[in-house]
């Protein structure tokens, strides 16, 4: 006797659909539901009309793992025969809404270039959305680059031809409101601002101060320095008719009635 055991096959199990493949085989099929019932309109159409043109059908894939069989037609059923499109979804337009007016509005000056939802009607040039230039932004805000350029999120700003040269560099014109919310990101209140302020005053009248006292110096040796003259001839001395007489040494001497130098001499 021979025994043979059993040849188990595993089949691998089919990968699960997911839910974007499943829509989409949902979708073929009801395209190819709906070629068929055009198909069976245009035959009971044709049917009526007494139309004798010969028919000749074909297969077509449907892209959805069945094939349906479309049958061709003849010229003049092929006049009348009419194509059901449906119709396109309605799709609500990307509307801002206003800060202000509270309007929604598709598009604004603002809204471009600062990101700032506030339509063209209700931005106002003078007050609320003025624009200040870059070295404003720094000097009465006390912001550095970093803090305009680097921190999240950037400023945008808006490039301007320069009024006093046209040949030099363009102008960036920032949002006034926006500068005004970075300053209180950097320096928290409005009192620590203030305080940097002063910080700042006082220490540029002390460096102001100390350049002028260097002037002031500077003049003061100047001028000394040009009233005082130096002698530049050679002293002659002026010895006078006395003699004093150093007995121990047999030495004479004598003095310069000027500057009072003594001449030690002896004789022969």
């Amino acid at each position: 006797t021979c025994l043979y055991e059993p040849l188990i096959v595993q089949s691998n199990p089919e990968p699960e659909l997911s839910a974007a493949m499943r829509a989409k085989i949902e979708r073929n099929r009801q395209q190819a539901v709906m070629l068929r019932q055009a198909r069976l309109a245009s035959r009971s159409l044709a049917a009526v009309e007494g139309a004798t043109s010969a028919k000749i059908s074909r297969t077509i894939d449907s892209g959805a793992g069945f094939f349906i069989e479309e049958e061709e037609c003849g010229e003049e059923e092929q006049r009348t025969r009419k194509v059901v499109h449906q119709p396109a979804p309605v799709i609500e337009p990307d509307y801002l809404l206003c800060d202000d007016c509270q309007k929604p509005f598709m598009d604004s000056y603002l809204s471009n270039s600062f990101d700032l939802s506030v339509c063209d009607k209700c931005r106002d040039n003078e007050e609320k959305h003025k624009l200040i230039s870059r070295t404003e932004a720094k000097q009465h805000y006390l912001l550095k680059d970093c803090d305009l350029d680097q921190r999240e999120p950037p400023l945008r700003f808006t490039l301007k031809k320069n009024p006093h040269n046209p040949t030099w560099g363009d102008m960036k014109l920032y949002l006034k409101l926006q500068v005004e919310k970075r300053c209180m990101e950097v320096w928290g209140s409005e009192e620590a601002l203030e305080e940097a302020k002063e910080t700042r005053e006082e220490n540029r009248e002390t460096q102001k101060q100390k350049r002028f006292n260097k002037k002031v110096k500077e003049l003061r040796r100047a001028v000394r320095s040009s009233m005082w003259t130096k002698d530049t001839s050679v002293h002659k001395h002026q010895y006078g008719p006395e003699e004093v007489v150093d007995p121990e040494e047999d030495l004479y001497k004598k003095s310069c009635t000027t500057c009072g130098h003594e001449l030690t001499y002896e004789k022969m």
